[in-house]
């Protein structure tokens, strides 16, 4: 058996080209989508997934604003540009980019944002109204993703078991959120695994959708997936690599050319997951300007 490939990078183009018609639509009217995004420190990775939602931002048509800090900046000062946005009529969403330094607390970050304006999806209110099934609150971008690519490549996941590997508050827990709802993506029997299961194996191996979110370099093997799986890879790894150009390769948490031999399905890293967490965010975007011009 060969999986079929989830071609994350195909269906986010397509939600994006959805999400600029939908911000043309609200032109019509007058509004402009508009997307906040506040980083903090010079991490790499952060700044180029910043860059990368800012040109995004631009090329759906919705208005984009980036608030760089230095690593130095008080949490007091934090505070103080997050009150300013939420009370920003221009922008409709906004997030602060995470992991924050350490003297700042996310926590208190991330309670400070207003939960009509927060697209990232981390806010208490909008993790609880997520869970009790609210259509109108923020999904976290990624969990979403994962959903929206199992709907648009055509995965019933009706009665499926879902076993999540990581029970993280961005990727873990939220996907078990939104697999368990009677929803189009949802209606699974979830598990969650982390690491104090005993015996992982034996539970990924139950799985009929496998996700993987742990940050491990090819942790899941062909071994552990039960054949016909459809398998989801969030992971996003640096490995050392003296053959490649830049002296690495990206590989995710599963062992792709193994796994793909037993699943049904599965993503690839890059061009899977990752494609798909801009592609909800500006679709959060628009539907928090949505909702804000209803009133």
């Amino acid at each position: 058996m060969t999986a079929r490939v989830l071609d994350g990078v195909a269906i986010a183009n397509a939600i994006r080209l959805d999400v600029a018609v939908e911000a043309a639509a609200l032109l019509t009217r007058g509004i402009i989508p508009g997307l906040a995004v506040v980083i903090v420190g010079d991490d790499p990775a952060s700044q180029v997934y910043v860059a990368s939602k800012g040109k995004a931002c631009l090329e759906a048509g919705m208005h984009s604003e980036t608030i760089r800090f230095a690593g130095t900046t008080t949490e007091a000062e934090l505070l103080a540009v997050v009150d300013r946005l939420n009370a920003d009529p221009r922008i409709h969403g906004f997030l602060v980019q995470l992991p924050l330094p350490k003297h700042i607390s996310s926590e208190q970050v991330l309670l400070r944002i207003d939960p009509n304006k927060d697209v990232d999806g981390f806010h208490p209110m909008n993790v609880g109204r997520v869970a009790v099934g609210d259509q109108t609150a923020f999904r976290p971008a990624t969990p979403f993703g994962i959903q929206q690519m199992l709907i648009k490549s055509g995965i019933d996941t009706r009665g499926m078991h879902a076993v999540i590997v990581g029970r993280s508050n961005i990727v873990g827990k939220p996907i078990a959120s939104l697999l368990v709802q009677d929803t189009p993506g949802g209606n699974c029997t979830v598990t969650i695994c982390h690491s104090r299961s005993r015996d992982l194996p034996s539970l990924t191996r139950q799985a009929d959708l496998l996700v993987v979110a742990i940050g491990k370099p090819e942790f899941v093997t062909a071994e552990m997936v039960k054949p016909g799986a459809v398998v989801v890879d969030v992971g996003i790894n640096r490995v050392p690599d003296p053959a490649a150009a830049r002296g690495y390769r990206i590989v995710g948490d599963v062992a792709y050319a193994a796994v793909a031999e037993v699943a049904s399905a599965i993503t690839p890293v890059p061009g899977g997951v990752g494609k798909m967490t801009i592609a909800m965010l500006l679709m959060n975007t628009v539907q928090a300007a949505r909702q804000q011009a209803a009133g």
